[in-house]
């Protein structure tokens, strides 16, 4: 199984051990695709912070965050897993999983960047903010920039198992799977279910989204379930007691569509 999560805006600070290396994150094939914007993100930070700011869309209470991307290359490294805040990665919880649940995660887990293209949780990175949707003034659309190196990298990544893809759009457009890797391939909606006047209504509610996500692969690493394709998953996560209902492809080649519907907002 190899799951796709989305980064998370807010990052924990960098770690105060060795820094970043960049010949020891996953996916070796995108060393080029990572250098090219590592070196312009540096080169803009550094030159012009207004500029930066304009392009990586930050307010002026966020100044700041510019001049941590001056220093990526020196900066302390921690591992994703611990880099990554927010609401999925609460729910989550990577650091209180158990031995065994933990190596499943550094086995399966990718997190989509802006900067990295793709790492995994163990992969050792420093404190940064760029995110997909950002256009270099030499690079251009980073989804754009992505996408050549992922499609050359991520079927082999992905192996002969089951793709759990949980990213937000922003991220999806960087790699989106295709022909046989796309049929074993399930995208994730999660639906706040309520009864109004009788009527029962639904809608996705964003928060709660991202920490349902979060519950829901905690729960299959540490219930050491390893399903084979979408129609597995879909019965794993019934027997973890989440309501799912699956939308199966019409044809060849297209990801299987799940929603997890849940009633109580936690």
């Amino acid at each position: 199984m190899l799951v796709l999560l989305p980064p998370s805006e807010g990052k924990a600070a960098s770690g105060r051990g060795a820094p970043l290396k960049p010949e020891s994150l996953s996916l070796p094939g995108l060393a080029d695709a990572r250098a090219a914007v590592l070196d312009e993100l540096v080169e803009l930070c550094a030159a012009d912070e207004d500029k930066a700011r304009e392009v990586l869309g930050l307010s002026e209470g966020l100044r700041g965050e510019v001049a941590k991307n001056v220093e990526l290359r020196t900066a302390g490294a921690r591992p994703a897993g611990e880099i990554y805040t927010g609401v999925l990665y609460d729910a989550l919880d990577l650091g209180s999983l158990d031995a065994a649940a933990k190596r499943r995660a550094a086995r399966s887990l990718l997190v989509f960047s802006g900067l990295w293209g793709a790492v995994g949780v163990t992969d050792r990175i420093p404190s940064y903010r760029c995110s997909m949707g950002v256009k270099l003034p030499g690079l251009g659309a980073l989804g754009a920039h992505w996408r050549g190196p992922m499609a050359a990298v991520l079927p082999e990544a992905a192996g002969g198992g089951l793709v759990l893809d949980l990213r937000s759009s922003a991220y999806a457009a960087a790699w989106r799977a295709k022909g046989e890797v796309a049929g074993r391939t399930a995208t994730v909606r999660v639906l706040h279910a309520q009864v109004v006047d009788g009527v029962e209504r639904r809608s996705v509610v964003s928060h709660f989204n991202k920490a349902t996500k979060g519950r829901m692969v905690r729960a299959l690493l540490s219930a050491g379930v390893d399903p084979a394709g979408p129609a597995e998953l879909v019965t794993a996560l019934r027997d973890l007691g989440y309501v799912v209902e699956a939308e199966t492809p019409g044809r060849a080649g297209r990801a299987w569509a799940l929603d997890v519907v849940v009633r109580d907002i936690h």
